[in-house]
């Protein structure tokens, strides 16, 4: 069986749901062999194994020296040493910049943005700002495909007890230095790229976003929103969905007070479920949401919070 090789940046005793994803996926298709971006402990190791994987490989020491440099360094020579037929990675702008140096280290074709790896590592992504979906083949070397996170459903594997490998990255290569570092405050929301659920505000929303946030709290969802309100210094870069943020494919996408420029679009209308409110009927939004609700987002939002509240109990 074909070992597959998956990239996981950061490992943890209790593997997210784009990991699992991953690791499904490099089941589908072979051998799963993860290489972790960070040393390892035997907790994480175990965690990793629960979800099936075949190996493990981590580096001997923190990479954080080198960034992306020496993550790619050890996902090539991971690669070359298990003969991988193929590396998947998260398709998060880290994800997509290390896919682009493991193909020019290992002579490879990469493709971004899949949405599904068939057997014979035929990939289905999305193009075009999302307008349209084409299957693509790596034509040369082994295949480095980033997948969008919600493309694949998790499922459950056989736990193994993976041996772990710790790899001592030499080839790392003109690197920037990391002068200093700053934690993000937790908001207790799941990562936008990640969420089954994401709430995102625009312009409609005239600067507060309490409304946004207060639904999404309870829904248990993530907040995004479109370049204008981000631009307008409403909420933080981080947040924005869209061809210049982050690509989101949730299960339910709730857009509040966005018009649905293609821009916007292209960032989440991969998503499984479209729900727009707007008080311009006319709005783009409508044409690809999957319900819509024309009125005011200040009113609309609010009222839905509380009933979803009020049947929680």
């Amino acid at each position: 069986m074909a070992n597959i090789l998956v990239f996981i940046n950061t490992p943890t005793t209790q593997p997210g749901k784009a990991q699992r994803e991953l690791l499904t996926l490099a089941h589908r298709l072979g051998e799963p062999v993860v290489v972790f971006g960070a040393p390892a402990t035997d907790e994480t190791v175990a965690a990793i194994g629960s979800l099936g994987a075949g190996a493990v490989y981590a580096p001997s020491t923190s990479l954080d020296a080198t960034l992306i440099a020496g993550e790619a360094a050890l996902v090539a020579g991971v690669a070359r040493t298990v003969e991988a037929a193929a590396v998947l990675l998260p398709n998060t702008a880290d994800g997509k910049e290390i896919a682009a140096r493991v193909g020019i280290k290992l002579s490879s074709g990469v493709i971004t943005d899949a949405v599904d790896v068939a057997d014979d590592l035929t990939v289905t992504k999305s193009v075009l700002a999302g307008g349209y979906t084409v299957s693509a083949r790596a034509t040369h070397g082994t295949p480095v495909i980033t997948v969008k996170p919600n493309s694949v459903e998790p499922a459950e594997a056989t736990a193994t007890s993976p041996a772990l490998t710790n790899v001592e990255v030499t080839d790392a290569g003109p690197a920037a230095t990391v002068a200093s570092t700053e934690d993000k405050p937790a908001s207790g929301r799941p990562a936008l790229q990640d969420a089954r659920i994401v709430v995102s505000g625009g312009r409609g929303l005239d600067g507060d976003f309490t409304p946004v946030e207060e639904l999404a709290d309870a829904l248990g969802a993530a907040v995004g929103a479109s370049r204008a309100a981000t631009d307008a210094g409403w909420i933080e870069h981080s947040y924005q969905v869209g061809q210049t943020g982050k690509t989101v494919s949730p299960q339910l996408y709730i857009c509040a007070g966005i018009s649905g420029a293609i821009q916007h679009k292209a960032g989440m209308q991969t998503s499984q479920v479209i729900v727009a409110v707007n008080s311009d009927e006319d709005a783009p939004i409508f044409e690809i949401a999957d319900f819509g609700i024309v009125g005011d987002v200040r009113t609309v939002l609010p009222q839905a919070a509380a009933e979803i509240k009020r049947r929680q109990g």
